[in-house]
């Protein structure tokens, strides 16, 4: 029996490029090829779905693609197959891609984009390196409690967003402490999958334009500026958010169900410090330049007022003020020897553990 002729483009980058799409596009229409296989994380799911976007709408510059319904074309069949746990893309209707010589990233969102096929094998992300471990697993728990606390959830978000926050609440510390841990690596997969189907129907906040600014002009994975910017919006949304978190740390098993709102919430966000200083992910991120916040400020404000459904909206004030809290440097910053502490307030975490069947 004859094999299934193939095709490899094999240059997408991080944070993919106009120029890699362009490439992989004149790729498919040489080899006459007539489906697209995603292989690999975010970066190359986006490549493949705005290629397939291109190939469908040849006479559309992709500049002119961004935003909402710009395509609204079937696709080549594309299958995602994912080898990391983060990004959602292999179940979302958005890409996200570069104009490298501008500097700038934008959004294409179309329900045509959403894989037509999802291949959740944890066999290719056995052994992942820690650092990806950690970046895109904190990605997925970021559009997970995004999710749960924004103002535009359904039933069915809420319970995706808590499904992957209990797997992920359970399984990330394992993955990353043991690469090969077949459940651990397993559940991290499914984690990211329920995360991205809660987000792509319920949208998000500021896990989108801050790090996809940070991303076009820095080179900041997204996943990492998630982690990090996480624990500081959830602080800053204060009272607004207490009871959604409560619940939401309540519903995984994090703590005992009749403790204060406050209380809980506090402890959900010092997870998520834990965790982040746990798995070594670097802050502040050295990258970020302070004038240029004024303006990165500016757009996000532009960008998110009055449509994100977040707890609290933020003014371009607010948000110059916040993006300086996160790039300055702490004084007193972990270091080798907190590893301990961390691991300590981690270790006692296991023991409200809900183990899913």
């Amino acid at each position: 029996m004859q094999g299934i002729r193939c095709a490899v483009y094999d240059k997408v980058v991080a944070n993919p490029t106009i120029t890699n799409i362009e490439e992989a596009r004149t790729l498919y229409l040489e080899s006459s090829t007539k489906a697209i296989i995603a292989f690999g994380g975010g970066s190359a799911m986006d490549c493949a779905k705005v290629t397939g976007a291109c190939i469908v709408k040849p006479n559309k510059p992709i500049h002119k693609m961004k935003g909402l319904l710009r395509i609204c074309k079937k696709l080549p069949l594309l299958i995602a197959v994912l080898t990391t746990a983060g990004t959602g893309s292999e179940t979302t209707l958005a890409a996200v891609i570069t104009d490298s010589g501008a500097k700038h990233k934008y959004p294409i969102n179309d329900f045509s984009l959403i894989p037509r096929y999802a291949v959740l094998d944890y066999h290719v992300t056995l052994g992942l390196p820690k650092n990806i471990t950690t970046t895109t697993g904190m990605d997925a728990l970021t559009h997970a409690v995004e999710t749960y606390i924004g103002r535009s959830t359904t039933k069915e978000t809420r319970f995706m967003a808590e499904q992957a926050t209990r797997l992920i609440y359970k399984n990330l510390k394992t993955a990353y402490d043991d690469g090969q841990n077949v459940k651990a690596r397993e559940n991290m997969l499914q984690a990211a999958y329920c995360a991205g189907i809660a987000f792509s129907r319920s949208y998000l906040a500021m896990s989108m334009p801050l790090p996809i600014l940070w991303g076009a002009k820095y080179g900041v994975p997204h996943g990492l500026a998630n982690a990090v910017i996480l624990p500081y919006f959830l602080e800053e949304y204060g009272p607004a958010c207490y009871g959604k978190l409560a619940k939401l740390a309540r519903c995984i098993g994090m703590v005992p169900k009749h403790t204060n709102d406050r209380r809980v919430a506090a402890a959900f966000i010092q997870w998520i410090k834990d965790m982040n200083q746990y798995m070594k992910i670097p802050e502040p991120i050295q990258e970020i330049r302070k004038e240029d916040i004024p303006a990165m400020a500016k757009h996000v404000a532009a960008e998110g007022n009055p449509l994100y459904p977040v707890p609290v909206l933020m003014d371009a004030g607010e948000l110059e003020i916040m993006c300086e809290k996160i790039i300055e440097k702490k004084e007193g910053k972990a270091d080798a020897g907190k590893d301990s502490e961390a691991e300590g307030v981690l270790s006692r975490g296991k023991t409200h553990y809900i183990v899913l069947p």
